[in-house]
């Protein structure tokens, strides 16, 4: 299977393998491609992708969900991520070459990565077949979406935005742009990230930085601008590497910078770091919250180039599962061999979609000595971007890690409460919002693995069976909403229960707990009422989410609390909270009419 050179490609290429939909029905690109799309997304296996052809107010189709399926993912790279990461870990893993054979064959390898450096071309490039400068320019004429009700504008949501050092050296990162008007948008880029460090760079040289901004490339380097690359590692050199051939790449007209000569739409322009900053935000973002607004640069548009009839590229983000959520299981599988290189005991890794990639993170491992899981987490929490990850969990080799009801059953059955969380503190995600301080707070790792001779025996709760007759007369006296029991017949057991905590529904659970039903579990999770609480993906998404490990889970005399409900300063949060994604009910119905004709059901 050949990777695809162009956008157009991939969509020809998801055509042929009956992936796409198009849909002929003139949409707004105002909610109602998100709803349809949000809709599309949740259906076993990711649905299929969408190609809007009739899109209100814009003659250019709009893509998307083009990544949401595994098999989509190996159409976009020409091959399944696991042989990507097979091709990697044979690179780290060459030996020093001892005999002419050796020499000659390391030789074929380095001659063949570097294959992998951009190609510069001159001329006419197709993403340059349309010009527009000064007056002409004008970001409206593009079909970007206003994603979900409360986002404060349209943002596009797959930008490839080109930076590059003072020394010049090229970022590619994807940081989504507000539309402020025609020729302004806002730059979002997180403090933590490549183009934010290069950004400070030009402040500190009082100097103008130019940016460029490459919409619809082909699929690996779209995913590429996404990858947890070291800062200075080229992702043009990854996408060459995905693709086994170099990236095209032009000179803008306006600015000094090279972007992919194939992609459908380049918006050139220049981040002034003497500029006040401006209000960007809300959005509603792949966490399933709208993130909070912030102050973030401005982006001065003074180009824009396309193809004669370029497609829109898009994504979605919001409440797991979306598109995005096989994007990071692609590059938990491409990165696993060299993050093996300086932890070479792991044997798997997992990003749970619950988890929103950085708030739960699954490894499996082979354990040289004791207690060597405790090293292992301590060795992630600093090892670039997984520095920023909240809870690690780790678990014997034998454990597949993307079975995640496997998972689970292994920690009930290994997991001993007093002896196996490990807690520390550190950097969190920006868009993390349970931590009483933002960008710092508690960690949490959980120790599953099997213990050997040397190590502190596990102690076993001594429960009784699960009687769910008790339990549910004891949450009808107490005014709990509902309650499940995910797992009945393992060493530990957890309890869900659905609380209102302004009626005093914590207090309710844990004297409920204090009382017999202490003695069939001894996990208890709450979340709040509106959550259902045999909906066990999504109590996860909560959990994962709304807990700050310190605060969050206590320990008690029958065994652990955890709060994974929305937390106000009476719980000791300070900070705004959040409020969860949801859809208006006018589009949800204005969908409804749409439905029967779009051809996306079944």
């Amino acid at each position: 299977m050949r990777a695809p050179e162009t956008l157009s490609d991939f969509i020809s290429a998801l055509e042929s393998a009956g992936e796409l939909v198009r849909i002929r029905e003139k949409v707004s690109p105002l909610l109602e491609i998100t709803e349809i799309t949000d809709r599309v997304c949740k259906t076993p296996g990711g649905g299929k992708a969408l190609l809007f052809e009739n899109v209100e107010d814009s003659s250019m189709p709009v893509l998307i969900n083009a990544f949401g399926s595994d098999n989509r993912m190996k159409i976009a790279f020409g091959s399944s991520p696991r042989e990507i990461a097979a091709k990697i870990e044979k690179l780290v893993k060459t030996a020093p070459p001892e005999t002419l054979g050796d020499k000659l064959k390391l030789l074929g390898t380095l001659l063949d990565i570097r294959k992998t450096q951009p190609k510069k071309i001159s001329g006419s490039a197709p993403c340059q077949e349309v010009v527009m400068t000064g007056a002409d320019v004008d970001l409206n004429k593009i079909p970007v979406l206003k994603c979900w009700p409360n986002d404060a504008g349209r943002f596009v949501t797959f930008p490839l935005v080109f930076t590059k050092s003072l020394d010049g050296r090229r970022n590619v990162g994807m940081y989504r742009l507000q539309i402020f008007d025609k020729n302004t948008t806002g730059m979002h880029w997180h403090i933590h990230k490549d183009g934010a460090h290069n950004f400070h760079d030009y402040k500190k040289a009082g100097k103008r930085m130019p940016v460029a901004v490459a919409i619809g490339t082909d699929p690996a380097t779209t995913y590429s601008a996404t990858a947890p690359l070291p800062r200075g590692v080229d992702e043009l050199m990854l996408s060459g590497f995905i693709r086994n051939k170099p990236v095209r790449i032009v000179k803008c007209k306006t600015i000094d910078m090279w972007v992919p000569a194939d992609a459908e739409i380049i918006l050139e322009g220049y981040v002034d770091p003497a500029e006040p900053f401006r209000i960007e935000g809300p959005f509603g973002d792949h966490t399933g919250y709208y993130s909070l607004a912030d102050y973030y640069p401005l982006f001065h548009v003074t180009a824009v180039t396309t193809r004669k009839n370029p497609v829109y590229f898009t994504t979605i983000v919001g409440k797991p599962p979306m598109e995005d959520c096989y994007m990071g299981r692609a590059t938990a599988d491409i990165f696993l061999p060299l993050l093996q290189m300086v932890n070479p005991e792991i044997t798997g890794m997992d990003l749970p979609w619950e988890g929103v990639f950085h708030n739960c993170v699954v490894v499996s491992m082979e354990k040289q000595y004791p207690y060597a899981a405790h090293r292992l987490m301590n060795a992630l929490w600093g090892a670039g971007q997984m520095s920023f990850a909240k809870m690690i969990l780790a678990v014997d080799s034998g454990v597949d890690v993307r079975d995640h009801g496997a998972v689970f059953r292994n920690l009930l059955n290994n997991f001993d409460v007093a002896e196996d969380l490990f807690y520390s503190k550190g950097v969190l995600d920006v868009l993390d919002h349970s931590s009483p301080d933002a960008m710092r707070g508690s960690k949490l790792g959980l120790d599953a693995t099997s213990r050997g001779s040397a190590e502190k025996a596990r102690n076993r709760p001594q429960l009784i069976p699960v009687d769910e007759q008790v339990i549910r007369r004891g949450c009808e006296a107490a005014d709990l909403k509902s309650f499940s029991v995910p797992e009945k017949n393992t060493a530990n057991r957890v309890i869900i229960f659905s609380v209102d905590k302004q009626n005093g529904g914590k207090s309710a659970v844990e004297k409920l707990m204090d009382a017999d039903v202490g003695q069939m579990a001894n996990i208890a999770v709450i979340v709040d009422a509106s959550i259902k609480a045999g909906e066990h993906s999504t109590v996860a998404w909560k959990l994962f989410n709304n807990t700050d490990p310190l605060r969050d889970i206590v320990k008690t005399k029958w065994g652990l609390l955890l709060d994974a409900t929305k937390k106000t300063p009476a719980d000791g949060h300070d900070r705004e909270w959040p409020d969860d994604i949801e859809m208006d009910k006018t589009t949800r119905e204005r969908v409804d009419a749409l439905w029967p004709k779009l051809g996306v059901a079944g």
